[in-house]
């Protein structure tokens, strides 16, 4: 048992301006940018901010609208269009600063489950890490990826899409979900949650591409999403049949066989210089896989005519043949 504390949520990422560019740029912000503002707060040490802001009326349209008008070029912040070079820094959340997000207006925008999820999918939990209402936006789409991929859509009922069947998963299908329960449940005993849910989005992209979708797979998927979005997790479980919460049923369990990968991609080098790829049984031995990575048309023209001193071989990562 450990203590663990988790981190600060700034408010949205700022731009500022100094005093001598905001009444160099002043006249241009007004007419150029009219949906920008500026406003002006204290510094510790009591001086002058200017904070480039979104006005009210532009903002009800937009939240990232100021996210925009800005780009960067070489390292370095400006304004869309422009040579005014801005500052951006997130600063903690206070009413002075303005920067107060309401945890309700985000729940009424974008659902309950989309604010728990992005606030566990900003990073790692004891990290500070700046608030932005786009990533939730984005959050928001992977939970209407993940309805779109048990329920259809586009029926006027609420009712299961036609690729939920109840047919035995593929193997590759198999290797996908057997690797997710494995990984997610890793993560959650690590408390890495960010990491978790981006392997909820790879079995999500995967399995979206699938014309058939096991109905056993989709509802261990459900399982596994269900501590990260807990309301839409309990619809879609009742959705594939069930007439009691989830909450109590048993975590999904994985086969260790089924995680591992039947073949591996290993990159070929040549004096340390990437050359080409091989594709080998997961459990080749080097000779194996030197074997494959000399019969590959690309290295073996490389190759010809030129003495092989030392071929390195790293197991499942590498080949580099020094040459000479």
């Amino acid at each position: 048992q450990k203590l663990v504390n988790q981190g600060m949520i700034l408010g949205e990422m700022e731009y500022q301006i100094t005093a001598e560019d905001y009444a160099a740029w002043k006249d241009r912000l007004i007419s150029d940018h009219a949906a920008i503002g500026v406003v002006t707060v204290k510094d510790d040490d009591g001086k002058d901010l200017f904070i480039l802001k979104v006005n009210a009326p532009a903002k009800e349209e937009a939240s990232n609208l100021l996210d925009e008008m800005v780009e960067k070029r070489k390292g370095k912040i400006y304004l869309a269009g422009t040579d005014l070079e801005l500052t951006g820094k997130s600063e903690k959340m206070s009413k002075s600063r303005g920067n107060v997000v309401n945890p309700d207006k985000v729940v009424k925008e974008f659902g309950a489950d989309s604010l728990r999820l992005f606030e566990m999918f900003m990073g790692p939990l004891e990290a500070v890490k700046p608030w932005s209402t786009a990533g939730v936006v984005g959050v928001r789409g992977f939970l209407d990826r993940a309805w779109r991929l048990i329920v259809d859509d586009r029926a006027e009922e609420l009712k299961l899409n036609e690729s939920v069947q109840n047919v035995a998963p593929t193997l590759e299908q198999s290797r996908t979900l057997h690797k997710t329960i494995k990984q997610v449940t890793i993560d959650i005993h690590q408390m890495q949650f960010n990491t978790a849910i981006a392997r909820l989005m790879e079995f999500t992209n995967f399995f979206t591409k699938e014309t058939v979708r096991p109905r056993e797979s989709m509802e261990k998927f459900v399982l596994l999403l269900a501590p990260f979005a807990p309301h839409i997790a309990e619809e879609l479980w009742q959705l594939l049949g069930h007439d009691k919460t989830l909450a109590y049923e048993p975590w999904p369990q994985f086969e260790e066989a089924l995680t591992k990968d039947a073949e591996v991609e290993i990159p070929v080098q040549i004096l340390g210089k990437l050359r080409s790829k091989v594709v080998v049984p997961a459990d080749s031995d080097q000779a194996t896989i030197v074997t494959a990575a000399r019969a590959d048309a690309r290295i073996s023209e490389l190759l010809a005519g030129k003495e092989v001193v030392k071929t390195i071989v790293v197991p499942g990562k590498l080949v580099n043949f020094v040459v000479k």
